[in-house]
């Protein structure tokens, strides 16, 4: 039986593959190569970089596991399928429902806002207005941006944004109680000690496009 030989690439790959992140250093000593040969190694690869550290780290496209936001965070180290930082802060709020304020860029990136968001004062494709006392990032598009600027108009101004933990803990509640209403979802989540005003719920299914529209009975 043939037996297809192990390449020195594939060896390499494979010890990448088991570190799942490394830096360029890294990488040009377990190749054994100079700095600019493992940079011209890692395009080869199509790794992606971080978007925090400086974008310092490297890791593989089929080690990377990107969730829903398209981000992956790796001991500290955060990549993301955009690219760098600045190509994800405008794909994030292109794709979020309702705009997002430093508060909720913060949650999502995993980064402080105060260290990048001076660079979207004006950036093209980015809306940024006040509203509330804080400033909030919308998409350029027109039409995006008319659609999260409404959603955003929706969200009650008394309930903070849940967090994804009692985002999970609030669908799985909606999904085995779909006619509770806000309140009585309230009331459930606080015999699990999670403490979430009607308002929060309410936020949480006006951001992500949720809410039941009621239908007419026909008579």
């Amino acid at each position: 039986m043939n037996r297809v030989l192990e390449t020195v690439e594939d060896r390499e790959i494979k010890a990448f593959r088991k570190r799942r992140i490394m830096t360029l250093e890294e990488v040009a000593e377990l190749i054994h190569c100079s700095i600019h040969t493992g940079r011209r190694r890692l395009k080869t690869w199509r790794a992606h970089t971080s978007y925090n550290h400086n974008g310092r780290y490297y890791t593989l496209p089929d080690v990377a596991e990107f969730d829903a936001d398209g981000l992956w965070k790796w001991k500290g180290v955060f990549f993301s399928q955009y690219g760098t930082l600045k190509q994800t802060v405008v794909e994030v709020v292109r794709r979020s429902q309702a705009g997002l304020d430093g508060g909720e860029l913060r949650s999502v990136l995993g980064l402080d806002p105060r260290s990048f968001l001076s660079a979207f004062a004006d950036h093209p494709q980015i809306v940024r207005e006040k509203a509330e006392g804080r400033f909030v990032y919308y998409s350029s598009d027109k039409a995006l941006y008319r659609r999260q600027l409404q959603r955003r108009c929706s969200l009650s101004t008394k309930g903070r944004q849940p967090t994804a933990f009692e985002a999970i803990a609030i669908l799985v509640e909606k999904i085995k109680h779909p006619d509770l209403s806000n309140e009585a979802l309230s009331r459930r989540l606080k015999k699990q000690n999670l403490s979430l005003e009607p308002e929060s719920i309410h936020n949480l299914f006006v951001r992500y496009d949720l809410v039941v529209k009621k239908t007419p009975r026909s008579l």
